[in-house]
């Protein structure tokens, strides 16, 4: 039995589902983020179920992002469970500092390079280090691996990585019902954001965040998913035409890029501000992921070229 848990964030997405598989071991998959309202809600929603944290006896983290990993400390010490999480995966959650010192410094670096004002910047890069409170870290004593399996007395997960969204996005598939535990990789109402973050293998180059997350739906939509059981939002099923909504909508503001690129050179962050206004400072990072995305999709066709003049790079037509 797999019992969904929704836990209230901070963040816009609203709540997060957590998910706790009644069987041996008793796992818990997600924790929410590292808040006292989100403790309290897990202990409760536990508790619905005549479940105690102390109970546990396995923590599995879907993916780096702190709605669903940042109480792992917590839950862990007062559990005693093991923890569990992709083998790239490993070192953020022992010591997320430095990753997050990285990640940041990617993420200013990028900014900078694409058009956004330094003063814009260095206010989002505080509010960035602020968030890490949401986050936590413990010891992970298991490591799974793409690929793998999680097992249980009555059943068998498949392990998957599937980044994009983040780049340790890792899904749990039952060929036995069907069921995937897709943590952010596939959510029902929303699509998720393929964020450019700092690479987990070790990588210099910038990530192609976009290319990486359609990869990886494509990898999924081929599985004989029956329940979708997401991080966010209902269950849902039918997850190969949702797939092919999210490749038609990514399709669709391909052209759209192309087409306000045609009209002259632009930077990623002038495409973000035709495209979203005032969000494209509120939320500079995340519409800049989404515009250098598929920036990506059209070179990677020949259609558009970068130019870089006094360290500011415009993307045109040639």
């Amino acid at each position: 039995m797999i019992r969904t848990l929704p836990i209230p964030t901070p963040f816009r997405v609203g709540k997060v589902n957590c998910y706790l598989i009644e069987d041996d071991p008793l796992t818990l998959v997600d924790v929410g983020p590292n808040s006292a309202q989100s403790l309290v809600a897990l202990e409760a929603r536990l508790g619905e179920h005549g479940r105690r944290i102390e109970e546990l006896e396995r923590i599995v983290i879907t993916h780096q992002h702190y709605d669903h990993l940042g109480l792992v400390g917590i839950v862990a010490e007062r559990s005693g469970a093991d923890v569990v999480a992709l083998d790239l995966l490993k070192p953020v959650i022992e010591d997320p500092k430095p990753y997050a010192k990285a990640n940041d410094q990617l993420a200013q670096a990028l900014m900078l390079r694409h058009g956004l004002d330094p003063v814009v910047v260095t206010a989002l890069a505080a509010m960035s280090e602020a968030m890490r409170a949401w986050g936590g870290h413990a010891p992970v004593t298991q490591t799974l691996h793409d690929g793998g399996t999680l097992a249980f007395a009555s059943r068998t997960f498949e392990v998957h990585h599937r980044p994009g969204h983040s780049p340790s996005d890792t899904i749990l598939f039952d060929p036995g019902n069907g069921d995937l535990l897709a943590g952010d990789h596939l959510l029902g109402k929303i699509s998720s954001n393929p964020l450019i973050a700092y690479p987990l293998d070790g990588s210099t180059e910038r990530p192609h965040a976009l290319r990486m997350y359609i990869d990886s739906l494509t990898a999924t939509r081929a599985m004989p998913v029956g329940t979708v059981l997401p991080g966010h939002g209902d269950a849902f099923t039918g997850h190969a035409a949702l797939i092919d909504e999210r490749f038609a909508m990514h399709e669709k503001r391909a052209r759209k890029l192309a087409g306000l690129i045609a009209e002259r050179p632009r930077t990623a962050h002038e495409i973000a501000q035709s495209l979203w206004g005032n969000a494209a400072i509120t939320q500079a990072y995340l519409t800049l992921s989404e515009v250098l995305g598929h920036v990506d999709l059209l070179i990677e066709r020949g259609e558009v070229i970068e130019n870089e003049v006094d360290g500011v790079v415009e993307f045109s037509t040639g």
